[in-house]
């Protein structure tokens, strides 16, 4: 397992590409972003990484804080993407493997993509019973795995968000 975050992870959000910088290509872990690397990221792999990065920030800001702690920590979902996304204590990690599944694990799994979702299938890289809701959004609620569109503004919309996070919620509040 290899990304970005923190290896204790609630929520792991899967992705099939990385940053287009050295130091994501040879990741062999788990790494945690320090303050401002979000940024830099941004600024020197474009538009795509900032909306990965915001989307993901967003989603985590929109959950209960009733039955997560992200939105607790700030009170704008720009200030916990600079502050605490995918930072060493986060509990958040943005993943560039396939998913390790544990059914005894209590972590989110969230895959960006169903054409990403369907090729770790098809590489048999992905052990889910994937119930498919629509063309965008699939769910294994035994080993608390979500498949929904990648994090862009418009393949991930708010409307969309707002259904990934009432998936979400149900998941967690079945543990």
């Amino acid at each position: 397992m290899f990304g970005l975050g923190s290896h204790k992870f609630d929520i792991a959000v899967y992705i099939a590409n990385t940053p287009a910088m050295p130091e994501y290509q040879e990741l062999t872990q788990v790494s945690a972003l320090t303050s401002g690397e979000i940024t830099a990221i941004g600024q020197a792999c474009g538009n795509g990484w900032r909306k990965v990065f915001n989307v993901y920030a967003k989603l985590l800001h929109a959950l209960p804080k009733e039955h997560f702690s992200y939105a607790n920590l700030t009170s704008t979902w720009q200030q916990y993407r600079d502050k605490y996304l995918l930072q060493f204590n986060s509990r958040t990690a943005l993943l560039f493997s396939p998913p390790c599944i544990n059914s005894e694990n209590k972590s989110l799994h969230v895959i960006c993509g169903r054409t990403y979702a369907k090729q770790l299938i098809n590489n048999g890289d992905l052990k889910a019973q994937l119930t498919w809701l629509d063309e965008e959004f699939a769910i294994d609620k035994k080993n608390r795995v979500i498949v929904c569109p990648y994090f862009d503004y418009r393949q991930l919309s708010n409307i969309k968000i707002s259904r990934l996070v009432v998936m979400l919620t149900a998941l967690r509040c079945e543990q």
